[in-house]
């Protein structure tokens, strides 16, 4: 396969999944309200809350995941996810 291919393939791929990722974590419950009573955000949020009196500590998972579900990808995690692809696909493309 052509680097050229591989290339395009990842940055794609990586595209595509920064565009969609506010849509998959809204289905998954991490809302713009906030999280979605009986979803699998919910059960994600619960063992944490628990483990803590009630509160999800910041920088864990699922208040990330929140985060972003609640107001999108910033402009720095944007340009760092789109590094990470531009490097991915770079590697890449020396081996195939």
């Amino acid at each position: 396969m052509s680097p050229f291919l591989v290339t395009a393939a990842v940055v794609g791929t990586i595209g595509g999944a920064m565009v969609a990722a506010p849509f998959v974590l809204g289905a998954a419950g991490f809302a713009a309200a906030g999280t979605t009573a009986g979803s699998w955000a919910a059960g994600m949020m619960s063992a944490p809350a628990v483990a803590n009196g009630g509160a999800v500590e910041a920088g864990t998972t699922p208040a990330v995941l929140q985060s972003v579900g609640a107001a999108g990808l910033g402009a720095a995690a944007t340009a760092a996810t789109a590094t990470g692809g531009g490097a991915t696909a770079a590697l890449l493309s020396l081996f195939f």
